[in-house]
């Protein structure tokens, strides 16, 4: 059986961060560190982007800080609240120039609203082909991948029709990313999601836990909290496609895993790996 297309795109050379929210920004930075020292080498330029929030005031200067904290050169940030602003050169060409990308939180909605098919967007995406880092956290980490969930409250999921779904930046295929993942119980979110379209991998992220996906296709979780993979390419059964909305939901063996750090999975194969066997296959890899 072929696998499903669940990974960077082929011609990627840079690596996503995905953050489940609440990530330390004041005290040891156990994320944001590993973060930025997956920049490019000689490259400490970071581009931050508060599209997602509606506070960018509060927002950027905590970033400011921390990524100051760990030694980049310059911090850019780029509150870009609207389509004009994401046509701005200068904002591009800060962009094009740094070596780590991270999106804040907020609403991915508005991401997508504001960046999609924009000059940001592109520049964005040639930066993770060119070797850079493009990380995001909550909102910013959900809207990477190909398609996204934008709504839909966890007490009412696993019904038919309860989680949103929409297009996302498409930073990365075949995978749906959840944040605040066990602190607002979003299992059944995914759960759904996983029901509707088999071939997409949940990845379900604790709040101060992150997944790193590098570009040949293994997750790699980081962080004090959990990444959650809810695997569902070998689906034996659900009723969801002859229900009414509102019904609720059937699913017959559905696969989870709770991953902590230094643990990952290798998605091509749907294979668990633990430590020694992901520093295994990570060294393995060009």
């Amino acid at each position: 059986m072929t696998s499903p297309p669940s990974s960077l795109p082929s011609s990627a050379s840079g690596t996503l961060v995905a953050i489940g929210g609440a990530e330390d920004k004041t005290s040891d930075l156990e994320i944001l560190r590993r973060v930025f020292a997956l920049a490019p080498a000689g490259n400490h330029e970071v581009a931050v982007i508060a599209t997602a929030s509606s506070i960018p005031d509060q927002v950027l200067p905590e970033y400011e800080a921390a990524f100051s904290r760990l030694g980049a050169s310059r911090v850019h940030l780029l509150e870009i609240q609207d389509r004009q602003q994401a046509a701005d050169t200068d904002t591009v060409r800060l962009i094009e120039q740094s070596g780590v990308v991270f999106f804040s939180g907020g609403d991915q909605l508005r991401l997508t609203n504001v960046l999609g098919g924009s000059r940001v967007l592109t520049a964005i995406r040639e930066r993770l082909h060119d070797g850079a880092v493009v990380a995001g956290t909550s909102a910013g980490a959900a809207a990477m991948p190909g398609t996204m969930i934008y709504n839909g409250a966890a007490a009412d999921a696993l019904r038919k029709g309860a989680v949103n779904m929409t297009f996302g930046l498409g930073l990365v295929d075949g995978l749906i990313i959840d944040s605040h993942f066990l602190e607002r119980g979003r299992f059944t979110r995914l759960m759904e999601v996983g029901a509707s379209n088999p071939e997409h991998l949940g990845v379900g992220l604790g709040e101060d836990a992150a997944v790193i996906i590098h570009p040949h296709g293994i997750l790699e979780a980081i962080g004090p909290g959990h990444v959650i993979l809810i695997d569902s390419r070998d689906l034996a059964s659900s009723n969801i496609a002859g229900l009414s909305m509102g019904e609720p939901v059937a699913i017959e063996h559905m696969i989870l895993h709770a991953m902590v750090s230094g643990h990952g999975f290798d998605i091509e194969a749907r294979r668990y790996l633990v430590p020694d066997a992901l520093s295994s296959l990570l060294a393995e890899s060009p």
